[in-house]
């Protein structure tokens, strides 16, 4: 066993602690390897010849091989990419295109005493594979598995699971202050940006910072042009300027030139007081490793500007327009994935329909989103009107803020965001449009457990959020064709809305079955033992658990809750009439729908006297990824959970005994 080489927090006792993690899959990070490959040699018959990768290790394996060696390696690592992303889906785009710059990266610098830091984590597919995980690459994205992601459980060559952009350069801010307080000051701080993340204020937040301090942080600016979709920025486009030119080495401020000064990126970064080299080839690894190897040496802050062409080595990445396949569900790798395998589907689908529909009859609706145009269905409103979809780059609260000054000036701006991207913005959500009670209504996809991508992207905490947010009024669409009726609602108030919607299409819940405004829809009549309420996507949960209750003798009545503020009047004196009220939500049960939902028949009953609820949601915790259907049901959020739950507060059946027997 060796201790994880990243410090421990002072006085945190085992808390504070990093877990210690067994390498034996990793090697001596320290040592030169005396691996030579030789893949021409003939293989022991009845074996399939070796690969490159299966020499690698850890990255110091990597250090005695030549340039052809190196190309070919790289081209197994784009193979081994490509087979399992389409295989389990992930972010393919993005990853094929650092693959040379990831090898340089590992050859020059000595992780993990060196810190390998990503901006953003969706392009470390390469560094987990050359970091003692190729075996296990296999599991990506599966429950147990590897995490799409960097993880600090994962690897002691991760240290920041970096799945929100512009973030990297403030980490590096702060650990460079820690290192030359440390024991070990020499080791080198490296932070890899780009992909769009240098989009968000917080990364020039932290560049500001790195230059005041002269911190000794080397940032590769992996400039491919993009984000999910060709990237938001003005300063951007003169980086893309400079691709035609030949590749320049790294010099003072002072060897500027007048000609190239206004518009040459050195003059930004100069002037806050960080170096600039560059461009440099980011497919060339002997000329990259130069590169670093110089910069390496800087005594402050220094950008190594590397172009890279995003989906590099695998044409159907390389010719999607949109996005270079940044990223994708399972797809077959000879052919590549299909127009409607790449098009948004069910909630996500119909939200880009509704779009259209009421851009026709409103022409002051507007469409904002933070780098998410395509994902979110907005596309189509983007092409029939342009004008009308600001994009605004990873930006969460440029979105929400300017959405604002929108709804200020007369307009009705849509805002299109992740569920789990909105809480980066919920300052602006509360204070800038909540206070002001202007109409803005949030778009929320991917609202609920969304499954493989992991902690960072599951959107749980977006109606606890919401309901903190006074005059706003939450709907959850249950169905996909809802989300036209609860749009159209929204734009019809005169206060903020949020619509907040799962990933994907829904299970067994009629499609025929819509309500209108913000009225609930009952779904079943039941006796007066128990009452279900269904929040969005869990209705159809609470449908299931009231056919698995009708075989135990107990007759329930299922509402879809549809607006979870306002509250349905009549679905609350319908729920209080019941014994027991079983609430459903696939976000954070403290502070969240069903929470929300007890406070209010406790506040309709004389005295005080509040209903007997129980409210199942998700616990406060950091859930892993997996199948979303898979978490739920673990989370004892399923048909048989739910049912479980219900008899054990009606009956005091051991929930544990029952919930195992009807599996």
């Amino acid at each position: 066993m060796r201790r994880d080489p990243r410090p421990r927090p002072a006085g945190t006792g085992d808390r504070g602690r990093v877990r210690d993690r067994q390498l034996g899959e990793l090697g001596d990070s320290g040592r030169m390897s005396a691996v030579r490959f030789t893949p021409a040699s003939p293989a022991p018959a009845g074996c399939p010849p070796p690969t490159l990768l299966e020499g690698v290790q850890a990255p110091a394996d990597l250090r005695g091989l030549d340039g052809d060696t190196l190309q070919a390696l790289a081209a197994e690592i784009r193979g081994l990419i490509i087979e399992t992303v389409a295989l389990r889906g992930g972010h393919l785009g993005s990853n094929l295109g650092v693959v040379e710059l990831t090898l340089a990266l590992h050859r020059v610098f000595d992780s993990p005493r060196d810190i390998l830091l990503w901006d953003t984590g969706h392009q470390t597919y390469a560094h987990k594979i050359l970091t003692g995980r190729r075996v296990q690459f296999a599991t990506l994205r599966q429950q147990g598995g590897l995490a799409g992601y960097p993880s600090r459980s994962e690897s002691q060559h991760d240290w920041v699971e970096n799945s929100h952009a512009s973030t990297i350069l403030s980490y590096a801010h702060g650990l460079a202050a820690a290192a030359v307080r440390s024991a070990d000051p020499g080791r080198r701080i490296v932070a890899v940006v780009g992909d769009g993340s240098l989009t968000g204020g917080m990364a020039y937040e932290g560049l500001n910072n790195l230059g005041h301090a002269a911190s000794r942080v080397i940032i590769v600016l992996n400039d491919n042009g993009r984000s999910y979709a060709p990237t938001v920025s003005r300063l951007s486009q003169s980086w893309t300027e400079l691709r035609p030119n030949r590749l320049k080495p790294i010099r003072p401020p002072s060897g500027s030139t007048p000609e190239t000064c206004t518009h040459h990126p050195a003059s930004f970064f100069e002037s806050l007081g960080v170096r600039y080299a560059g461009p440099f080839d980011g497919h060339d690894i002997l000329g990259l490793e130069q590169a670093l190897r110089e910069a390496a040496d800087s005594e402050g802050p220094i950008v190594v500007h590397v172009l890279t062409r995003k989906g590099r080595g695998y044409a159907p990445a390389e010719h999607d327009d949109e996005k270079c396949l940044h990223d994708v569900s399972a797809f077959d790798p000879v052919a590549g994935p299909t127009a409607a395998e790449r098009a948004p589907r069910g909630y996500a689908r119909a939200f880009g329909e509704a779009m259209l529909e009421v851009g026709e009859e409103r022409p002051e609706v507007v469409a904002v989103t933070a780098a998410m145009a395509g994902p979110t269905g907005l596309l189509a409103f983007g092409a029939r009107w342009p004008q009308r979809l600001f994009d605004v780059g990873i930006g969460e609260q440029q979105a929400v803020t300017s959405a604002a000054g929108m709804a200020m000036g007369g307009l009705r701006p849509v805002v299109a965001l992740y569920s789990t991207f909105f809480s980066r913005a919920f300052d602006q959500a509360n204070l800038d449009v909540g206070l002001h009670g202007l109409p803005v209504v949030f778009a929320l996809d991917r609202a609920g457990i969304t499954g493989d991508d992991g902690p960072s992207h599951h959107g749980i905490l977006d109606i606890s959020l919401c309901l903190k947010i006074a005059g706003l009024t939450i709907l959850a669409p249950s169905t996909p064709r809802e989300v036209a009726v609860m749009l159209r609602t929204a734009l019809d108030l005169d206060g903020p809305a949020a619509i907040r919607y799962p990933k994907g299409s829904p299970g067994a819940t009629p499609e025929a079955a819509v309500g209108s405004g913000l009225s609930a829809r009952r779904v079943l009549e039941g006796g007066p033992e128990v009452c279900l309420l269904g929040v969005g996507k869990m209705l159809d949960a609470a449908t299931g658990a009231a056919a698995v209750l009708a075989a135990e003798g107990i007759d329930p009545t299922v509402w879809d809750v549809r607006a979870v503020r306002p509250l349905d009047p009549v679905m609350l004196a319908d729920a209080a009439k019941h014994h027991l009220v079983v609430t459903l939500e696939d976000g954070i049960r403290v502070g969240g729908a069903g929470a929300f939902i007890a406070q209010s028949l406790a506040d309709a009953e004389r005295h005080r006297q509040s209903r007997w609820v129980l409210t199942l949601g998700v616990p406060t915790a950091y859930l892993p990824h997996g199948k979303a259907a898979d978490i739920l049901s673990q989370l004892g959020l399923d048909a048989v959970g739910v049912a479980s739950a219900t008899l054990a507060a009606l009956h005091g059946v051991p929930q544990g005994a029952w919930l195992t027997a009807r599996r």
